[in-house]
């Protein structure tokens, strides 16, 4: 498993990869308006690469009332942080590709799926329910889904696949030894109990 270091490095060796390729099919075209420049263009978030993979498992999961374009649609907004404050729902519905008059109520279900998935965590304000979100780091969601069996096998090993791809396989073993020294605390305190 690579460190921070390594991945950064494994990273700009992509990057090289990808400029070099480029220029052979796409010549002069590095620098036309037509080309999105993370580091030059206004209106970017850091998304993680696992996000696809999880938007399928929440599709899945929410039985015809797939809720995954929802939780993309909340990355985007978010401003390379994990708190987002949602002043307009009519808003957050509209870009999650609700519209009518049960756009919000719509929205509102998904957001209400996503939360019981564990992919976010709700605060109350003023404008209502959903005012203050929290975003989870999906790859942890999506192993406590793992975890307690909601997700498919061919899914989650794609998802393994992905997450020893990008170098973030590290997360999964962090948090599997949180939650194993969880269990046994849990158990040390019943025992006490008895």
């Amino acid at each position: 498993m690579a460190n921070g270091k390594q991945a950064s490095t494994k990273r700009l060796k992509m990057a090289e990869r990808a400029q070099q390729q480029m220029d052979i099919h796409f010549p002069g075209l590095t620098s036309s308006p037509w080309i999105w420049h993370r580091k030059t263009n206004d209106g970017f978030t850091t998304l993680p690469r696992t996000l696809p993979i999880a938007m399928q498992a929440i599709d899945v999961l929410s039985k015809g009332q797939p809720a995954g374009h929802t939780l993309f649609s909340l990355w985007a907004r978010s401003p390379d942080h994990s708190l987002i404050i949602i002043e307009n729902p009519n808003t957050f519905a509209s870009e999650a590709g609700f519209s009518g008059e049960r756009a919000v109520d719509t929205w509102r279900r998904r957001m209400k799926k996503l939360r019981e998935l564990n992919f976010i965590q709700t605060k109350h304000g003023p404008s209502g329910e959903f005012h203050y979100v929290l975003l989870a780091n999906p790859n942890i969601a999506l192993e406590w889904l793992r975890q307690t069996h909601k997700i498919q096998d061919g899914l989650y090993s794609r998802f393994i696949d992905r997450i020893a791809e990008v170098g973030a396989y590290g997360e999964i073993e962090n948090i599997r030894k949180i939650w194993d020294q969880e269990r046994a605390a849990a158990k040390a305190t019943e025992i006490k109990a008895v």
